[in-house]
């Protein structure tokens, strides 16, 4: 736990801005861009980590290491709040559940959420999805609770009952995860804004609404979530699928061309990279250090 409680920090944005937009940053480059954009909170993304840092499909092949690595990245340059998608908890017992919350806490994110699917989990907007028994994610969440090291740090539940079970199971079970310590509930796959109203007023704690493009989920905006008690409100890999898709046309016209011209209009400038990182702070300490090593 550190001296400034990353979790507080989350809960506090939470409460001031109604719903708290929270956005995806696929590495600690991006994190400093969210910041600089205004964002209060930023996300990162289990699809994200697999696909972005491995190359690798979504379906929990990724580990608690693989995470903790781009975790410790964007936390050791942005103070922004970081929510963590730890998928099912990395392993098959509440004693690795409680080793990825210790983990997450002492790596500086703020909150963290954990799902009712099986091991062998899917993105929450594929179809086929397998979910555990109800008392088996009361149980991670039982877990995840008690392993707290920092009693801010936030535990949300995700559910993804709704495409497999229905309405009432996904609720049932949303209550039993907030009567078991969750402080907040994602019911993944939402496909109606009446139904966010109905997990509002059933759990009475913050709920996150995932509004991820080309999924279950339309895309409403903010006003539209505000209006059925929506809490926060996630874009996990909005400006992972732009960058892709940038690259994608740079990589295409260099091929092609032979030359990059056609596309330097649609790139960053070095200097815009260097104001976004802060670079000519570090080389000017650099100069500093130099200049005393000449006047020796």
């Amino acid at each position: 736990m550190t001296l400034r409680s990353a979790g507080a920090a989350f809960r506090q944005a939470v409460r001031e801005e109604s719903p708290l937009q929270v956005v995806g940053a696929i590495n600690a480059n991006h994190a400093l861009l969210a910041k600089r954009a205004g964002f209060k909170a930023i996300y990162l993304s289990g699809g994200g980590v697999a696909a972005g840092s491995l190359g690798l499909p979504d379906l929990g092949i990724s580990n608690l290491d693989d995470v903790l690595t781009d975790v410790r990245r964007i936390t050791d340059v942005c103070d922004l709040p970081l929510l963590v998608d730890v998928d099912t908890g990395f392993g098959s017992s509440a004693f690795n559940v409680a080793r990825t919350v210790k983990s997450m806490i002492k790596f500086g994110a703020a909150a963290m959420h954990i799902e009712d699917q099986v091991g062998a989990k899917r993105c929450g907007h594929r179809p086929n999805k397998e979910i555990v028994s109800k008392q088996e994610m009361v149980d991670r969440i039982k877990a995840a609770v008690d392993a707290r090291t920092d009693e801010n740090f936030v535990i949300m539940a995700r559910t993804d009952a709704l495409a497999v079970e229905g309405l009432e199971a996904a609720l049932d079970r949303a209550i039993a995860c907030v009567e078991a310590g969750a402080d907040m509930v994602f019911p993944e796959a939402i496909t109606t804004l009446d139904m966010y109203k109905t997990f509002a007023d059933a759990v009475k704690v913050p709920i996150l609404a995932n509004i991820t493009e080309f999924g279950a989920t339309p895309l409403y905006t903010v006003e539209e979530l505000r209006g059925v008690d929506v809490g926060l409100v996630l874009y996990p890999l909005s400006a992972f699928r732009a960058m892709n898709k940038a690259a994608e046309n740079v990589y295409t016209a260099i091929r092609r061309d032979g030359s990059q011209k056609a596309v330097v209009d649609t790139m960053q400038t070095r200097m815009e990279l260097y104001e976004r990182i802060n670079y000519h702070d570090f080389e000017q300490k650099l100069d500093a250090l130099f200049a005393q090593q000449k006047a020796k």
